[in-house]
């Protein structure tokens, strides 16, 4: 990631925490598992190698225990390796959406799992699939199937052979209320659909030891269902993607423009607002 590190704290010790090892003003890739409660931005970049930021990517670490993923996109799995996560600890990975920059990370990552010993399930969760896109199910099963580009990882997705069961979850993005994705012993998780032009789109809040965690997900001004399931939530963390500028000829069907986002994080009420997905355009006005 090119920025320079941030650790933006709140209170009962919520952290949010951007590195870069690859710069000499970096803070220690490892600290963040060191807080109660933290958010570490793995990739804050977008589609195009314009700059030195992985694909969108982020880690809630609980206990110092990496406990959920959200999005893997390229290059993230590099920062995994950097920031010390272990396979055997997430309770679930969530994709925001089935766009090459925030999953084309996932088959490395499950690559690095088998040769990790877990035996826990896993839980996978993202979209339900459209006529030209396919459900995350599906997605899994091209990927990892008996069928699919890597057969040798099949048993994550059977009772068979040594690799953890992934259980996958397809969520309903033609649903406008808050669906729940998981109620962990420690965490809860729901997902609300996001417009972001025809693909399926998601955004997640995650609650744990009292506080509330909102990834935005890749969405437009048109995604007025989510503005409604958030309103005055007061987030405390509150991440949206930083891809399109206020200028004319924006692809506004896809992305919120700045002046978007801002109001998008007024009606929720947060708390502290972090921009991330960054692309050169919106960077450069």
């Amino acid at each position: 990631m090119r920025s320079l590190p941030i650790t933006i704290s709140l209170p009962l010790l919520l952290t949010a925490c951007v590195s870069n090892p690859l710069h000499e003003s970096a803070a220690d890739p490892q600290a963040c598992k060191a807080n109660p409660l933290a958010v570490q931005v793995m990739g804050s970049g977008g589609p195009i190698a314009d700059d030195d930021r992985a694909g969108a990517g982020n880690i809630v670490w609980i206990d110092g225990k990496a406990r959920v993923i959200v999005d893997t996109g390229p290059g993230s799995f590099l920062r995994h390796a950097e920031a010390g996560v272990e396979f055997q600890d997430p309770y679930v990975i969530l994709l925001t959406h089935l766009h090459g920059d925030h999953a084309g990370g996932l088959p490395g990552l499950l690559n690095n799992g088998s040769f990790s010993g877990r035996k826990d399930p896993l839980i996978i969760a993202g979209p339900d699939g459209s006529e030209n896109l396919p459900a995350t199910s599906e997605f899994l099963d091209a990927l990892i199937g008996a069928q699919g580009a890597f057969p040798y990882l099949s048993s994550y997705l059977d009772d068979a052979g040594p690799l953890p069961k992934i259980t996958v979850r397809n969520i309903n993005t033609r649903r406008d209320d808050v669906q729940a994705v998981s109620g962990l012993t420690d965490v809860t998780i729901e997902a609300i659909s996001v417009h972001h032009l025809e693909v399926p789109s998601l955004a997640y809040v995650i609650r744990t030891k009292g506080k509330r965690l909102l990834f935005s997900g890749d969405q437009s001004f048109l995604s007025t269902g989510f503005v409604e399931a958030t309103r005055n939530s007061k987030p405390d963390l509150m991440f949206m993607h930083n891809a399109i500028s206020m200028a004319d000829g924006q692809p506004r069907g896809l992305h919120r423009d700045g002046r978007s986002m801002g109001e998008a994080a007024a009606s929720a009420g947060t708390k502290k607002l972090v921009l991330t997905h960054h692309m050169q355009r919106a960077l450069d006005d």
